[in-house]
């Protein structure tokens, strides 16, 4: 797992409100091994599941996604979660730029708290990751149309992003020339 990533959990953790909003409902001990677990560079893939099956979990309770998104906030836990997203994006440096510029901007941080307030919205997020996981690229294509189509807070999101270039940058193959002025 990408050290970035593992420093910002790390440094979330170390944040009392993080702390006191998931202090009643997650098994404090269970998350310190987990994050000792992921910062080992050789960690078990088994290790990546769990924390991803914890952060469905999370996100469907409400204390938690408000400590999360509280996360978001606080530049300190916000840009090494950013540099973690963009690492491997090393070859696409103007979608690297455009993502991390994005994470900055508090109108976008706004419409992803708007998304993942809408139970149904993060149902059909779940189901988009399980299709991305399990490789079913047809089933990742219908959720996301039916994302974009049934939910406003979607439509915003993206129009959010898109001011950023995002979604400019994201069609851009890596071999593609830079755009021109």
């Amino acid at each position: 797992m990408n050290r970035d990533l593992v420093k910002a959990l790390q440094v979330a953790w170390g944040l009392p409100e993080f702390r006191n909003g998931v202090r009643h409902i997650v098994d404090l001990d269970e998350v310190a091994v987990l994050l000792a677990a992921l910062s080992v560079p050789d960690h078990d893939h088994e290790v990546e599941r769990s924390l991803l099956s914890l952060l469905r979990s999370a996100l469907d309770t409400v204390e938690i996604r408000e400590a999360v998104l509280l996360l978001l906030e606080q530049d300190e836990v916000r840009r090494p979660l950013v540099a973690a997203a963009v690492e491997p994006l090393a070859d696409r440096p103007g979608l690297a730029a455009a993502v991390a510029s994005a994470a900055e901007d508090p109108a976008v941080r706004r419409e992803l708290r708007a998304v993942l307030d809408s139970t149904k919205v993060r149902a059909l997020i779940w189901q988009a990751v399980e299709n991305q996981v399990s490789d079913n690229r047809l089933g990742l294509i219908h959720q996301a149309a039916v994302l974009f189509v049934l939910h406003r807070s979607v439509r915003r999101l993206a129009w959010a992003v898109r001011r950023h270039g995002v979604l400019r940058e994201s069609r851009r193959r890596p071999d593609d020339p830079p755009p021109t002025l």
